[in-house]
């Protein structure tokens, strides 16, 4: 009976929803490091603890501010300790994804300049919302279901 259990532990241990969770996860993480880097982050000066008055863009295109890229490190923490389990993987990259689209459509309901636009979001963040609410919510179901067949 132990024998037969050790192959589904290896299995799960390297689950693909495991492995894409862990990497959404560090991603997230680097981009919060890299929205505090004068250089990869522009304006950086003019950064804010949070609101659309920030003025400092993470590679020169997307706004960001002190909040907006703590977010960013705790979501990636939050992924990278979800992957240790399928279940975990699969919840991360399902909720995340559920999360971004609907950062996606506040953003397109909140204009740029909104006192309601306390992340800061602009542009280009609601584009990468939609694109990463898709992806993650994506990959997150076909990965289970793919590998249960």
């Amino acid at each position: 009976m132990m024998a037969s259990s050790f192959p589904v532990q290896a299995t799960t241990a390297r689950h693909p929803v495991r492995l894409v969770a862990r990497v959404v996860g560090a991603v997230f993480l680097l981009v919060g490091v890299f929205g505090f880097v004068p250089g990869v982050t522009s304006d950086y000066h003019s950064m804010m603890f949070a609101g659309h008055h920030s003025q400092a863009k993470l590679v020169g295109l997307f706004q960001v501010s002190v909040l907006h890229n703590v977010v960013h490190l705790l979501f990636g923490i939050t992924g990278l300790l979800l992957a240790r389990s399928v279940a975990g993987a699969r919840a991360y990259l399902v909720g995340g994804g559920a999360i971004y689209l609907v950062l996606w459509l506040y953003g397109l309901a909140v204009g740029s300049d909104s006192a309601a636009n306390f992340v800061p979001l602009n542009t280009a963040d609601n584009w990468l919302h939609l694109a990463l609410g898709i992806g993650m919510l994506g990959l997150g179901l076909v990965l289970v279901r793919r590998t249960a067949d």
